[in-house]
């Protein structure tokens, strides 16, 4: 199996600053059924975690540098949480994503480095 990273990004903070207690339930929910959808279809979830907000963020610059505080108002979008998949079907993994970014946040997909792909 292949691991891919699946990044949800876009307005990391939307969910605590924009959105009552029911339109969260209702996107919880569809976070639930995306897990189970990835369950259901043979791809195995194997890491991951929603973000706290970008307030709580600290910043080290390319480079080094002093450290600073977030929010960081100069990038419009931002990782807002992740999981770690393992699949060997990526355009089912890339379908099955549909039902999170149908929430309004973009979602990107990556392929994880293996110690094969290091190799000179």
């Amino acid at each position: 199996m292949t691991e891919y990273v699946v990044l949800i990004v876009g307005d990391a903070d939307r969910w605590w600053t924009t959105m009552d207690p029911e339109q969260r339930a209702a996107g919880y929910a569809e976070y639930t059924r995306f897990s189970e959808e990835l369950s259901r279809r043979g791809h195995r979830i194997t890491g991951g975690a929603e973000l706290h907000a970008t307030s709580e963020g600290k910043r080290i610059p390319g480079g080094g540098g002093d450290v600073t505080d977030g929010p960081f108002t100069e990038t419009a979008e931002q990782v807002g949480g992740f999981y770690q998949v393992e699949s060997d079907d990526l355009d089912d993994l890339l379908d099955c994503c549909r039902i999170i970014a149908a929430l309004g946040d973009t979602v990107e997909v990556r392929r994880t480095v293996t110690p094969e792909d290091r190799t000179a």
